[in-house]
């Protein structure tokens, strides 16, 4: 009878756990959405130098490639040259 009741009590709070964990998880998630959207917004807004404005498409692409992998590791000045003579 007092395991049949822990189980059942222990199956409640596990499933509220899991609810509540779900809920984080994607307030987290929406919250992430919204961070990257203002940073685009800034930097599309705010993003100036001494010429003038940046193009949010360039924006867009910088903030792109930022978030790969880097596909290259240069070890001195003469590589990273000729890689981009390769570009």
């Amino acid at each position: 009878m007092l395991a049949t009741r822990f189980k059942k009590y222990y199956h409640n709070v596990m499933a509220n756990v899991t609810i509540k964990n779900n809920k984080i998880n994607s307030e987290i998630h929406r919250l992430r959405d919204e961070v990257a959207l203002l940073r685009s917004l800034i930097i599309g807004v705010l993003g100036e130098d001494n010429e003038g404005r940046y193009r949010p498409g360039f924006v867009r692409t910088i903030l792109k490639v930022a978030k790969e992998r880097p596909r290259f590791a240069f070890k001195n000045p003469e590589a990273f040259l000729s890689q981009l003579k390769k570009v």
